[in-house]
């Protein structure tokens, strides 16, 4: 047999421990000694890795401890194998060390505590005594030999009693203790569990259990450090009770140890946590605790340590214990406060202790900018006129570097604080000088940098300045009247070097453990500063606000599921180092562990060859048998050849799966693997050597074997095997599986299934109870059966004691449908995996899995036919608990209608939630039930935040309407998203949403917004309604609006594209209401339209722009007043053709008027003219013929109703209007040819005698008119004094040469052929000269003649006369004279209808036809006059109106 003797344990720097593996018996037979031998140097080192970094004592031990491993051992032949009886012998007696592994434990955990005696709390509470009367305030980068303050005492005990032998040592560096008994070292390992070396909170203690006789020695602790060497030394004697044998007497008393005057029992609860504070706030640090017994003059004796210093009641700590409590309290907390506190408790049995870590952040700076306040303000080298003062630096993250430091003193008793230094001082440390002697003083720092001044640090304590010897002075010189420091060499080099790599692991949820390398150079360093950032942010964070003297660190307060990267920089009396590197991102999750006691794994088994390609083999194997109490996390491979001795591991990272490929193989090569497995607590044993395998290239064409078979839901005549796919398919995919079935110890395999399977599972029934079976799978592809798995570990047809099934139910509170299995056996690491036809459910949005003690509970969310199916839970680290369940569609179907009764006692709600905005901008959400009672509750649930009623909310309910409402005064961009009412009305229960999120919130906050500026607008002068527009009967259009709020001061203007318009009436504010009229409204009314009100409380504009749809709108207006107002069509003749008119209120040719002829549109063209004037339309049939005769149609539309006038052109009504037609068509020629004067002739001429005076125009006729001119109604002859000209038929002419007096008179031309005439008349009147112009005539002013040229028409013989012609004024009107000539034409009656004698006449369309007759250019101008032909237009009479 070979013992192995492991023991563990891991330390701080300054001896406190962290976590304890304790030693471990392994019990192994002989037959496996080589093996364990040959592969435990690994094994050891992965175990001392899993546990963490060792003090120099571990590592003196794990030397031993690797040597002594090492020793040569018998080295198992090659290819040997146990017999199946061996193997069987061999998991036995495995088995039976695993149990006694156990009660091993359970022993030495029971001696722990036994151990703890009384005497050990008698010596701390001397120690602290003897360290309270001792100063030791030393400044830290002072350097001391080490030193005992606690030396060791003898003790004498009784045989198989513990004793405990503790010091207490102090020295700069820490001092490292060993332990020597008789000059001997002390070995924990060559005896185990007979000592026992422990460090904690300074005090070194060694413990040796059930002590002997001949553990009588002197014993010896030996504490060394650079400085030098201290040791103390302790008798123990051991004295045997009578009877039991001989005494050993060394010639000393016996003394038995003093007892503890405590006898109370100290149970800790409620302990307290990482806790957070901020400078000058306050903090308390409790815990309760259960005293039995409990007597109030007699409290149990506490004490606090912060970093394993004692700490003393003062004003800085507020101390408290009694009433089932422990309480620590800060009340003024400054950075200095930061640090690991301890509680430790004297109990019955020994301490009861706990400790956790205070954060202590800045406040809030001065300015923004500015530094952390220093720390740690400490006065040295006190003298009676200097003392020097040092401290420590801040951390300073994302501020400026620190450019200096400015020392203040103060005396004690007084509030006035001095600085002392005029400049900054770079380093930490200065000295005050100018004291009184005698006089006491206090001292504080602040740190400068370029944002401004910090914080002043919390005060020093009272120096007072004499000169004391009993402090440790610093090398300090004068220079000029002045103290200055004196600089050794070695502090030249100022600031230390930057920390080495920084390495972040998991601790828990919202914690990471930080360590990393100190510096190169550490240069009397102080501590470190580790700083952490989120990744993706640049901002960095101080993790801690005090330098903390370890490379190891617990960085608290982090977001669960955050990533973060660290850093470091150490810190000395210059100043702080570089920044480290940064460490690899870390998300803050929880690691293994939390404080149980773990086993490591039982060796792995089963190790079968799944596939190999000639030079890489890959295994697998099946899970160790008992995982230890935690998770089995990793798996360690080894090869070998089989002609070989020597293991190589294969992976030197963790594997997480059972399956490994093994690569760098060679060709044709047996090999042998063994694994092992890993979890918390170390790496456990390796597995037996597998049986040798070659390594040769797979070919066939069939899979390779199925692997990791295993069992669920096993019962007396059932169970569920389950199995992998293999890794070697073949020449093509794997299409099923073929499972085959033996009892135990039987050859005769029985196919379960004949056809294939698809999936990796089997139900395997009609299995005899009691009954132990094995197993075997084979793949099938397209080229046959493959290899058959690894059989399967026997498994006995019997179901577990209280196995019970899966149920399936609806929750009676909730109605929620679930499936629900209680375990008949659990364990602490046990966990429920779910699985859907075997498959497992993971993370499902479809459904919820709960775990409450031994029950779990799988509840769907929406359940639907997508969660018809297999459901199946297996229960981890048990032996085998396991269930299954299908659910069916009808009992879906059925749990569905009991989870609606279930769930149907709801409120009934008559209106969900729903929202309005009222006026001023305030938002109400409301909704309405059909029925509330008084005892109603309800919640306003916006973005998963609760809305209570206060400022800014108004909730309120009315239970006779069933109305609940809240009401948001100010609604803004941040009120966006869902808004969520939950009720509460007996068991009834209601809830209704609404989102406003993107369109939806927009539209709404505008609305507020709007009701918001509607609101402040209406403070002033406003218009209540904006403008809009009306239409009269008339068809006038009328702009309107209607303000408010204004008074007599008050203007208003209208405007149309920035022009002002001024109505005929003054706008009257006063009454409410402003109008402009539009009359004749049409296109040329387009355009932007504006209404200003103003006064002195404000301004208030309305805009209507006038084109688009509003412009349409107003047309369409229109045309409803006017299309109703619409006449029946009218009959006009004219010379041009046939007119049917249709007289309204009002016409424009922007209505929508259609006419039609038969039914067929008609469109405006030179036949058929459509056009109208602002009172009728018309429509003119051009030179009609026979074709135009039939029903004729005016569609007059206003957007939603069409009027419709007709008019029937035909039979006698089409002869009547023709034959009109056709005279006025005559009548008009005969005017177009008559004959004329179309000009040059003026209506009074005056002129002196003597002159000559010239009367010519222009006429024309067609064909060519008579001439024929008059004096005082008598036919002139041409003669010598008066000549009568008619040149080319177009130029008459009558000149008086030299005229005289008698020569006044009236003149006139007659022009005229066959189809009429003109007659013209000129009043002539002479004057004599020297005579005063006479008075014109006729109303008419008239220039005196001027002789002139007479004109000579074109091709005229007669010369020309250089006799004056008067000059007419060229814009006199003509004068309106009767025609000699009677009409010749008369006038005919028109066909059309008389109208009535109310209707006004309206203006004839007609347009004017185009004159053929040439205008020659003339001085005179033309006149209109009478003419003795008919008129050329006919006016028919109007028709009535409707």
């Amino acid at each position: 047999m070979l013992y192995i003797v492991l023991s563990a344990s891991i330390h701080g720097e300054e001896g406190e421990q962290h976590s304890s593996c304790e030693r471990v018996i392994f019990l192994l037979p002989s037959a496996s000694a080589s093996q364990v031998a040959s592969g435990w140097s690994a094994t050891a080192l992965r175990c001392f890795n899993l546990l963490g970094k060792s003090s120099s004592k571990e590592s003196h031990v794990h030397a031993h401890a690797t040597e002594a491993m090492a020793e040569p051992a018998y080295t198992i032949p090659a290819f040997r194998q146990r017999s199946a009886d061996e193997t069987e012998e061999y998991q036995r007696v495995t088995t039976h060390v695993a149990k006694g592994l156990a009660v091993i434990q359970e022993e030495l955990h029971r001696m722990r505590i036994s151990t703890k005696a009384q005497v050990e709390s008698l010596a701390i509470q001397r120690e602290v005594q003897e360290m309270m009367t001792k100063k030791v305030d030393l400044y830290d980068e002072v350097h001391k030999m080490p030193d005992f303050l606690v030396a060791l005492r003898p003790h004498t005990v009784w045989e198989k009693t513990p004793v405990k032998l503790f010091c207490t040592v102090e020295g700069k560096p820490r001092p490292v203790v060993k332990w020597y008994k008789g000059g001997v070292p002390v070995d924990p390992l060559s005896a185990p569990g007979k000592y026992k070396i422990e460090s904690k909170y300074g005090v070194h203690s060694l413990i040796i259990s059930r002590c002997v006789v001949s553990d009588t020695a002197e014993y010896s602790a030996v504490a060394t450090n650079p400085h030098g060497t201290a040791t103390s030394k302790a008798k123990v004697i051991v004295k045997r009770p009578a009877g039991a044998g001989e005494s050993c007497h060394l010639g000393l008393v016996p003394h038995l140890t003093e007892i503890h005057p405590s006898k109370l029992e100290v149970t800790l609860l409620d302990r307290f946590s990482v806790s957070f504070g901020v400078e000058g706030g306050s903090i308390s640090l409790v815990c309760t605790m259960v005293v039995v017994p409990d007597l109030p003059n007699v409290p149990p004796h506490a004490q606090w340590y912060r970093d394993d210093k004692l700490l003393k009641p003062g004003k800085h700590a507020e101390m408290s214990v009694g009433g089932g409590l422990a309480r620590l309290k800060l009340p003024h907390l400054a950075k200095d406060d930061e640090g690991l506190y301890t509680l430790r408790i004297f109990t019955k049995d020994g301490t009861a202790e706990h400790s956790a870590y205070l954060f202590v952040s800045d406040a809030a700076p001065s300015a923004a900018g500015a530094p952390g306040a220093p720390m740690s303000v400490k006065a040295y080298d006190i003298n009676s006129d200097y003392v020097l003062v040092a401290w420590k630096p801040p951390n300073t993250v994302n501020e400026a570097a620190i450019t200096g430091y400015f020392v203040d003193r103060c005396e004690a008793g007084s509030d006035h604080w001095v600085q002392c230094n005029d400049a900054p001082v770079k380093v930490c440390k200065y000295p005050v000088h100018g004291l009184s002697v005698g006089h006491s003083y206090h001292f504080r720092v602040r740190a400068v940098n370029s944002a401004g001044m910090s914080r002043p640090s919390r005060k020093s304590d009272k120096v007072t300045a004499l000169d004391a010897a009993e402090h440790e002075r610093l090398q300090v010189i004068k220079i000029e009247g002045k103290y200055d420091i004196v600089i050794k060499d070695d502090e030249l080099e100022g600031v230390p070097s930057a920390p080495g790599q920084v390495i972040a692991t998991r601790n828990t949820k919202s914690s990471v453990f930080v360590q990393w390398d100190p510096p190169k150079h550490l240069k009397h360093l102080v501590g470190y500063y580790i700083d952490g950032r989120a990744v993706g942010s640049k901002e960095w964070f101080p993790c801690n606000n005090k330098p903390f003297k370890h490379t190891r660190f617990v960085v608290h307060g982090l977001t669960p599921g955050e990533t973060y990267v660290f850093r470091v920089q150490a810190v000395n009396v210059y100043g702080l180092s570089d920044e480290s590197q940064e460490s690899s991102p870390i998300a803050a999750e929880p690691a293994l562990g939390g404080g149980f006691q773990y086993a490591t794994p039982s060796a792995p088994f089963g190790i079968t060859m799944l596939s190999c390609d000639g030079s890489s083999m890959t295994i697998a194997w099946k899970s160790p048998k008992h995982c230890g109490g935690s998770k089995v996390n990793a798996y360690y491979v080894s090869e070998r050849n089989a002609d070989s001795s020597h293991w190589k591991e294969v992976n030197l990272t963790a594997i997480k799966e059972r399956v490994c490929t093994v690569e760098h193989l060679t060709e044709g090569t047996f090999y042998e693997f063994k694994v092992q497995a890993a979890n918390l607590a170390g790496v456990g044993l390796p597995s037996t050597p597998s049986t040798p395998m070659k390594c040769e290239a797979w070919t066939m064409h069939e899979p390779g074997p199925p692997y990791d078979l295993s069992f669920s839901e096993v019962r007396s005549h059932s169970l569920v095997l389950l199995w992998k796919a293999p890794v070697y398919t073949g020449a093509s995919a794997v299409t099923g599986y073929l499972v085959e079935m033996a009892k135990k110890g039987s050859s005769e395999f029985v196919a379960l299934n004949h056809d294939a399977v698809n999936h990796r599972y089997l139900q395997v029934s009609g299995l005899e109870e009691g009954e132990s079976y094995v197993f075997k799978v084979c793949a099938v592809n397209g080229s046959g059966h493959g290899k058959h798995s690894q059989l399967s570990e026997p498994v006995c047809a019997k179901a577990l004691p209280g196995t019970k099934e899966i149920v399936a139910g609806v929750d009676e509170e909730t109605g929620d449908i679930f499936l629900s299995l209680e375990a008949c056996e659990i364990c602490e690491t046990s966990k429920f995996v779910w699985s859907k036809n075997y498959k497992p459910i993971g993370d499902c949005p479809r459904v919820a899995v709960t775990t409450e003690g031994r029950t779990s509970r799988m509840t769907f969310t929406n359940p639907d036919k997508d969660d018809l199916g297999r459901y199946s839970v297996v229960v981890t680290d048990t032996d085998g608990v396991s269930a299954s369940h299908t659910l069916a569609e009808d009992a879906l179907n059925t749990m569905l209608e009991l989870s609606h009764a279930i769930r149907h006692p709801i409120i009934p709600l008559k209106h969900g939630l729903n929202y309005e905005i009222l006026e001023k901008g305030h938002v109400r959400f409301w909704l309405q039930a059909y029925k509330l009672s008084p005892d109603v509750s309800y919640r306003f649930i916006v973005n998963d935040k609760e809305v209570t009623s206060g400022e800014g909310h108004k909730i309120s309910h009315d239970v006779s309407t069933g109305i609940i409402e809240m009401t948001v005064d100010l609604f803004t961009r941040a009120n966006e998203g869902t808004y969520t009412v939950q009720i509460h009305d007996g068991k009834a229960k209601a809830q209704t949403s609404l989102v406003l999120v993107g369109d939806v919130f927009k539209a709404a906050l505008k609305e507020a917004e709007f009701q918001r500026k509607e609101h402040i607008r209406k403070q002033g002068p406003h218009f209540s309604k904006y403008l809009y527009f009306t239409v009269t009967e008339d068809c006038t259009v009328m702009l309107e609006c209607k303000v408010a709020n204004v008074k007599k001061e008050t203007s208003f203007h209208w405007y149309k594209e920035d022009e002002e318009l001024v109505p005929e009436t003054p706008p009257n504010v006063m009454s409410g209401a402003c109008a402009i009229p539009i009359p004749l409204f049409s296109r040329k009314d387009h355009g932007i339209y504006k209404a200003v009100l103003n006064d002195d409380r404000g301004k208030d504009t309305s805009v209507l722009d006038i084109s688009g749809q509003v412009f349409d709108d107003i047309i369409n207006a229109i045309a409803h007043i006017a299309g109703a107002s619409a006449s029946e069509l009218v009959l006009q003749c004219t010379p041009e053709g046939i007119r049917l008119q249709c007289y309204m209120n009002y016409y424009t040719e922007e209505m929508k008027t259609v006419w039609k002829h038969k039914e067929s549109k008609i469109a405006s063209s030179e036949k058929m003219r459509i056009g109208g004037t602002t009172e009728m339309a018309w429509m003119q049939i051009c030179d009609p013929s026979d074709k135009e005769k039939g029903h004729y149609t005016i569609e007059i539309s206003d957007g939603e109703q069409t009027y419709t006038r007709t008019f029937d052109l035909s039979g006698q009504a089409y002869t009547d209007a023709y034959e009109e037609y056709l005279r006025l068509k005559a009548a008009a020629f005969a005017e177009k040819n008559r004959g004329r004067v179309v000009g040059g002739l003026p209506d009074v001429v005056t002129i002196m005698e003597e002159k000559s005076l010239s009367l010519t125009c222009t006429v024309w006729g067609e064909p060519t008119p008579e001439v024929i001119w008059f004096k005082n109604e008598q036919e002139v002859a041409s003669s010598e004094h008066t000549k009568i000209t008619f040149d080319g038929g177009k130029f008459a002419s009558l000149v008086i040469n030299k005229v005289t007096p008698d020569d006044s008179g009236k003149y006139s031309i007659n022009v005229r052929n066959k189809y009429g005439g003109e007659f013209v008349e000129i009043t002539v009147s002479v004057y004599k000269h020297g005579e005063q112009i006479p008075e014109p005539k006729l109303g008419h002013h008239a220039k005196p003649a001027t002789p002139v040229a007479t004109p000579v028409p074109p091709k005229s013989p007669a010369p020309h006369s250089k006799t004056p012609t008067p000059t007419p004024k060229a814009h006199t009107p003509a004068s309106s004279m009767k025609s000699p000539t009677p009409a010749s034409t008369p006038v005919p009656k028109s066909p059309t209808p008389t109208p009535k004698s109310h209707t006004p006449t309206p203006k004839s369309p007609t347009p004017t036809p185009k004159s053929h007759t040439p205008t020659p250019k003339s001085p005179t101008p033309t006149r209109s006059v009478k003419s003795p032909t008919p008129p050329r237009f006919m006016k028919s009479p109007t028709p009535p109106r409707k």
